[in-house]
């Protein structure tokens, strides 16, 4: 969620398009019939860490898949020494640690699609952690994270017990002109075009991983702030 002592990266964002529409995107994209797995998806203008949430990912019996994951990748072990849970990693911006390295495949990378995204707002006279919301457009147009799953057990609610499920998380790079007025630290790495979803998905590590920069200056808007839902 988001916290109360310091500003963190992107711990919220908005989902809103329909489940048709995250389908059509791909249909001229990527090879082989994509299975929805996500039942009757609803709209989503809150994803905070740990929700459940859409992502496309490859399909265990080969194609592709949209199926639903929890927001957080395993945390690194020395992060979990005297802790009794593991609330997950939502952003990953070190490629070069061995914690993440042994996802970085083609068979763990994933879009998680998404219509806003949040950031807390670092501007001078700003009231603390209040979110600035940013998009591609007024209209929300529907764009992807750069991500990575995997399926792991682990405690990640001591009330839940232990749990294997499927998580996922999202690459950060240094911000673009318009966020790094919000959040001078980070933002999402973004994915706007059909040959970036594909690249990403299937193309070898070396070259994947060349899209973990910032998008250009003047692409993304400022589309809300101050609330916690992006419903728009």
């Amino acid at each position: 969620m988001m916290q109360s002592k310091a500003p963190h990266m992107c711990n919220l964002y908005s989902q809103t398009k329909s489940q048709d529409a995250v389908r059509h995107l791909f249909e001229e994209v990527l090879t082989g019939a994509m299975d929805d797995q996500t039942g009757n998806l609803p709209s989503q203008p809150g994803i905070y860490p740990d929700y459940s949430a859409p992502i496309v990912r490859h399909a265990p019996s080969g194609g592709w898949q949209l199926a639903m994951a929890r927001w957080g990748m395993p945390s690194p072990a020395k992060a979990l020494e005297g802790k009794r849970t593991d609330r997950g990693v939502t952003n990953i911006r070190n490629l070069g640690s061995p914690h993440w390295r042994r996802w970085l495949g083609v068979a763990h990378r994933c879009l998680v699609p998404f219509t806003s995204f949040a950031e807390p707002d670092g501007r001078p006279g700003a009231l603390h952690n209040s979110p600035v919301w940013f998009a591609l457009g007024e209209d929300r147009p529907l764009a992807f994270f750069a991500g990575l799953r995997t399926e792991w057990t682990s405690v990640r609610k001591l009330k839940e017990g232990e749990v294997t499920a499927d998580l996922f998380g999202f690459l950060t790079c240094s911000p673009n002109a318009e966020v790094r007025p919000v959040h001078p630290k980070a933002m999402p790495v973004i994915l706007t075009k059909p040959e970036e979803w594909q690249r990403w998905l299937t193309a070898p590590t070396e070259d994947a991983l060349g899209l973990q920069h910032p998008l250009p200056d003047g692409v993304l808007k400022i589309v809300a702030e101050g609330v916690r839902e992006d419903a728009a």
